[in-house]
């Protein structure tokens, strides 16, 4: 069985935003990004459903390789601002250097919640590196573009 992902907010990451359970100001959560492993490589299905970073390291699913730690890269610059009546969330593009490895998909959890689920990000396919930087660029904290928003 192939790793599915479905680019989405998880719901439990909406329920715990309502609990008051994250917070996403600059600094006061740690966030990461952890990625999936190729999509023929794993077994797991990711996606609204999706609720802690266990779901993906139970699976075994983590990508590994060179250039490639555990858990993942630390976001930064995590700033939540308002474009029009949308609540948005921006970083800064993260990037593992001198990589080596196939990846179909990404996590943002929040390790001060419990590596609770925050994002699932579908890559549309794999992506491999091979002694090269391997980088995400998060798109425009915009009302229709940013990776966590909430209309």
């Amino acid at each position: 069985m192939a790793i599915t992902v479905t680019t989405a907010m998880p719901t439990s990451f909406k329920v715990e935003l309502c609990k008051g359970l994250h917070d996403l100001q600059n600094g006061a959560d740690a966030l990461k990004i952890a990625l999936l492993k190729a999509t023929a490589s794993g077994s797991g299905t990711y996606g609204a459903a999706s609720t802690n970073y266990t779901d993906i390291t139970g699976a075994s699913d983590e990508t590994s390789g060179s250039g490639y730690s555990a858990g993942g890269n630390a976001l930064t610059n995590v700033t939540p601002v308002a474009d029009g009546t949308t609540a948005v969330c921006d970083f800064s593009d993260t990037t593992w250097s001198s990589a080596s490895f196939t990846s179909c998909g990404a996590m943002i959890y929040n390790t001060s919640n419990s590596n609770s689920a925050c994002a699932v990000l579908s890559f549309s396919g794999d992506q491999t590196v091979s002694t090269g930087d391997f980088t995400i660029q998060f798109p425009a904290a915009g009302a229709s573009t940013a990776i966590i928003r909430i209309a």
